[in-house]
């Protein structure tokens, strides 16, 4: 997630600079082609260009929409992630007692569950967080050139680290065979945090009412897991990208047939005036036509890098900060020295992963 409030203009430039300099190209090869071979008839009216252009902007429009519709939905259910795990926390830490214990336990055996339980949770976050890192083929972080020159700069935790090496302070020997056998392994971890709440509630060390208290919070989780993996699983519909892609590219390649003759006019009607400004003046047409198809291309690329809210790209959620900030204040809450609990991850380029 970009934490400026504007990206610098420098940074836009080289993210688009690839298709400016096609832009920049493409209109000078049509402009010397009207000034050198004096092709006027070579030219497309208004009328048919202007329709092109308001269909294209209304699916753009409708694209880009749906875009932060996405990343606005992932940021609500990472809110919720946020939410019930501060939840769980509290839960566990009131909730284990020998109240109704069948056996009384030591206050360092029920420190012991507490620890287990909560540091599980934790790990649940990072299998999660990882799988929503993982690289699906409609994803653009990898695929576009820009992007990947973004990516070489700055790569989330994920793409650095293993699961099982951030799984493995977490869990226990048992566990982490369990949960590695498995392919959804943050749902393995689940099922381990309501199997242990019910030998705990059998033992009588959680009282039944606060074990469905428990588990309706656990069931929250499997929601808010569900939904994330729906937005990762599930991509913006591709046929409506793929032509919102060619409506973009047929507009911007026809677009100077209809803008160049429209300045060759207006430079011959300036050369009564003055012949030299009149005769030169189309070639103030590229300008013009790398600006207006910067708009339309740019948008449109806006549309589509935002529509994958954890492929790992500056306008992501910010699913790495989101998990190690709640685990700094769950194992400060257990009571943890900070020399004992991670740092926060670090804002890179103005980024948090």
């Amino acid at each position: 997630m970009y934490t400026k409030k504007v990206y610098k203009t420098t940074d836009m430039i080289k993210w688009t600079r690839f298709e400016t300099l096609f832009f920049i190209i493409f209109s000078t090869i049509i402009v010397s082609i009207y000034f050198f071979f004096d092709l006027h008839w070579l030219k497309i009216p208004w009328t048919p260009i202007a329709l092109i252009g308001t269909a294209v902007a209304f699916v753009i429009g409708f694209q880009n929409n749906s875009a932060y519709g996405r990343i606005w939905e992932a940021r609500k259910i990472w809110g919720g992630i946020v939410n019930t795990s501060r939840t769980f926390g509290m839960f566990v830490q009131d909730m284990i007692t020998n109240e109704h214990a069948l056996e009384k336990q030591t206050d360092k055996a029920l420190k012991k569950e507490i620890k287990t339980l909560t540091y599980r949770h934790i790990a649940w976050m990072n299998a999660l967080r990882h799988s929503m890192r993982v690289h699906k083929p409609w994803e653009t972080v990898m695929m576009e050139k820009a992007n990947q020159d973004w990516s070489k700069m700055m790569q989330p935790p994920e793409w650095k680290t293993k699961l099982e090496d951030d799984l493995k302070p977490y869990l226990s020997y048992e566990d982490m065979n369990y949960v590695l056998s498995k392919n959804n392994k943050q749902t393995a971890l689940l099922y381990l945090q309501s199997h242990h709440l019910r030998n705990l509630k059998e033992k009588g060390i959680i009282w039944e009412f606060a074990f469905l208290n428990l588990e309706t919070v656990v069931q929250e989780l499997f929601t808010l897991q569900g939904k994330s993996e729906r937005i990762k699983n599930f991509p913006y519909p591709r046929h409506f990208a793929t032509l919102n892609h060619y409506f973009m590219w047929v507009f911007v390649m026809v677009l100077p047939l209809a803008i160049v003759p429209q300045f060759a006019e207006i430079g011959l009607e300036i050369s009564s005036i003055n012949a030299t400004v009149g005769k030169f003046f189309m070639w103030l047409a590229i300008p013009f036509y790398v600006a207006v198809a910067w708009i339309f291309h740019t948008m449109e690329k806006i549309g589509r890098t935002g529509e994958n809210p954890f492929e790992g790209s500056a306008n992501d959620v910010p699913i790495s900060t989101i998990a190690r900030g709640i685990e700094i204040d769950l194992r400060q809450n257990l009571g943890e020295t900070n020399d004992e609990i991670p740092e926060q991850h670090p804002v890179i380029y103005d980024t948090q992963m």
